[in-house]
């Protein structure tokens, strides 16, 4: 498979930012080769247990949900305040900018905060898209009666991976990924959760597939509730920038080794067989192979925290061209399982003039 790409530098899409907490003002500036604003910063505090915290710009400042609960969406005053030309400001919050506490924030480029109608599906929903990088974001409330629901997605291309959360309610995170087991349609995994893998679907995404234009919800609480408002984030698949993909554990002995086309910056695995956590990793974090320093979407534990593992377990080596299992943890490779990933570029492989990538 060919490994160029349309995007040679991908910090102009995606970057990650480590800063120390301060308890006031704090301005997090990213260093990545090309400026990013970004539209969807997904933060977590690194050094002790407080909750992920998610703020983009088509709900606006100060909006904020946690991936690792239920919770609805809050206010936060003190949180993130403001969105900037190459990163972000902060206010006092606990959960963002805690005093001498450590914090990883990865974050990612829409469409500059801009949006636009989409009436494609049922209702109205509210779209921001970056055809480059293949994301979107979507909004939408609930249409009363509850009844299955068709939503606008304005990608004009099928979504390979897309996750929902209630904004009005205390309801879980439904994410849908194409190499769920087939047809993915028939299954979807809860981000804030451990104790299952991937759930049998019946009125969460109704057992029909996404299309180029809608997204299509059941009668869950989760995705469709009347007079109740969502978010969803969806990505499309672009070669060399960002993969969503699958492989079977190995277990002790096994390293499967994962191709994606580029290296790694950012990248997520879930195991879909068996309860387990997700294990997050970065390049930033981890400078250097063995990446070994995990965070757990569902978990609002520190860094290598219980149930993620120690330094020990469920760890990688991020490559040049993908990334290789280092441990039989049951996150991560356990034989006979099967695990999905999301992973974003730090550089393709191969750039559309075709200078390679170099090795870690």
């Amino acid at each position: 498979m060919a490994a160029y790409t349309t995007i040679d530098d991908p910090s102009a899409y995606f970057q990650t930012a480590l800063y120390t907490g301060n308890a006031g003002y704090n301005t997090i500036t990213n260093d990545g080769n090309s400026d990013l604003a970004p539209d969807l910063i997904w933060g977590k505090c690194r050094s002790t247990s407080k909750t992920h915290f998610l703020y983009d710009t088509t709900r606006g400042a100060e909006k904020r949900i946690e991936s690792d609960n239920t919770g609805s969406e809050d206010t936060s005053t003190n949180g993130v305040l403001n969105f900037y030309t190459d990163g972000f400001r902060l206010g006092s919050g606990n959960t963002e900018n805690d005093n001498n506490e450590t914090y990883v924030a990865w974050q990612w480029k829409c469409n500059g905060g801009t949006t636009s109608s989409n009436t494609d599906g049922d209702l109205t929903s509210t779209v921001q898209f970056n055809s480059t990088a293949g994301f979107s974001i979507i909004t939408y409330t609930g249409k009363s009666p509850i009844e299955p629901l068709d939503v606008g997605h304005g990608m004009g291309e099928v979504p390979d991976m897309f996750i929902i959360k209630n904004r009005s309610g205390s309801r879980l995170w439904a994410m849908y990924h194409k190499e769920l087991t087939s047809p993915a349609e028939n299954r979807y995994l809860i981000l804030n959760d451990h104790q299952y893998g991937e759930l049998a679907n019946s009125t969460v995404f109704r057992n029909e597939a996404p299309t180029t234009t809608i997204i299509k919800t059941g009668e869950n609480a989760a995705v469709n509730q009347p007079n109740e408002n969502f978010v969803v984030y969806a990505w499309k698949e672009r070669q060399g920038f960002s993969k969503f993909g699958k492989y079977f554990g190995g277990g002790s002995g096994v390293r499967p080794f994962i191709y994606t086309g580029f290296k790694p910056a950012w990248v997520m695995i879930r195991n879909i067989s068996s309860a387990s956590n997700w294990e997050m990793f970065d390049i930033k974090r981890n400078p250097a192979n063995v990446a070994n320093l995990k965070l757990g979407a569902n978990l609002s534990v520190a860094e290598n925290g219980s149930d993620l593992g120690s330094t020990s377990q469920n760890n990688i080596d991020i490559l040049s061209n993908g990334f290789k299992m280092r441990t039989s943890s049951t996150d991560t490779n356990a034989s006979g399982d099967t695990y999905i990933y999301i992973a974003f570029a730090e550089n393709p492989f191969v750039t559309s003039t075709g200078v390679p990538a170099t090795a870690r």
